[in-house]
């Protein structure tokens, strides 16, 4: 059993922990860093579920808190993973011309289509050095089309990965969540004074985390930031049910975390297959394609 002194002092930097991943996600845009940051977040959450069970020497309380750990610290963030970051479309690969004359020299130039066009000009009959130019040439079509596939790749892996143009700024989300947390801590004021013990003083944590999950919710532009969102958005409610109930029946948990992962399996097929149509998961450009 935890110590009556420790256990509030572990219990109040499980929810700090738990609150600051949910406002560094504001501040990063790279949806790698969001993942980790989620991955952090469900670590603390386990740790809070511990906690309450060691304190009140419910031990079925602590295995919910290592399942929720496992599954929100180690399986939801590696089916994030899964989902590609980039598709490269046949408007980002390249179109290499080449061009032979009989004295095996290339000119290559590329114009932006993915075939290589060797066109020979022969000033004698030497058919092996027209042979040789041919296989130099598709060999120089083949390595431009190759590098410049990878380019294209490339930055459309950093796009995807990085929101370059969110709707609210790094400085205007960390100032909303401030606004967000003192408007948890004013709302939860009536329940924790019903009954102020370290859990329920707790609450306006879980409260705020749902606020910012919610406002991650709204204001990403791709879909996989959005469902980092609708992650700590379920973390928040995750955690007001352990704090405001001391934990719920261990069946109940299994069928939520069951519910949560369904979600995001389907969640993540469906970004995967629009990225694959459009090449895109920006919801703005998504939009134009509808209008």
């Amino acid at each position: 059993m935890t110590g009556g002194g420790a256990y509030p002092q572990l219990l109040d930097l499980a929810c700090g922990a738990f609150l600051l991943a949910a406002v560094v996600v504001l501040w990063r845009r790279e949806l790698t860093a969001m993942v980790r940051l989620f991955a952090f977040q469900g670590v603390a959450l386990a740790a809070v579920a511990v906690l309450l069970g060691a304190h009140e020497r419910r031990w079925d309380l602590v295995g919910v808190g290592l399942g929720v750990g496992a599954l929100r610290a180690g399986v939801l963030p590696y089916v994030i993973r899964r989902t590609p970051t980039a598709t490269v479309t046949a408007t980002g690969s390249v179109t290499a011309t080449a061009t032979v004359t009989a004295t095996g020299s290339v000119t290559a130039t590329a114009t932006g289509s993915v075939t290589a066009t060797p066109t020979v000009t022969a000033a004698g009959s030497d058919a092996s050095g027209g042979d040789d130019g041919r296989h130099r040439a598709r060999e120089v079509g083949e390595a431009r089309e190759v590098g410049e596939a990878r380019e294209v790749h490339k930055a459309r892996e950093v796009q995807e990965d990085r929101e370059a143009r969110p709707l609210v700024n790094v400085a205007a989300s960390l100032l909303t969540a401030a606004l967000l947390t003192l408007l948890a801590y004013a709302v939860a004021r009536p329940l924790t004074e019903l009954n102020p013990t370290p859990a329920t003083r707790a609450l306006p944590v879980g409260l705020a985390v749902v606020l910012i999950g919610f406002f991650v919710l709204v204001t990403r532009r791709r879909a996989p930031a959005q469902l980092v969102g609708f992650l700590l958005l379920d973390n928040g409610i995750t955690a007001i049910a352990f704090l405001a109930t001391s934990g719920v029946p261990l069946i109940v948990e299994l069928g939520v975390s069951f519910d949560v992962l369904l979600a995001v399996l389907v969640l993540q097929t469906l970004t995967t297959r629009v990225r694959a149509a459009f090449g895109t998961t920006d919801i703005d450009d998504l939009r134009e394609l509808h209008d």
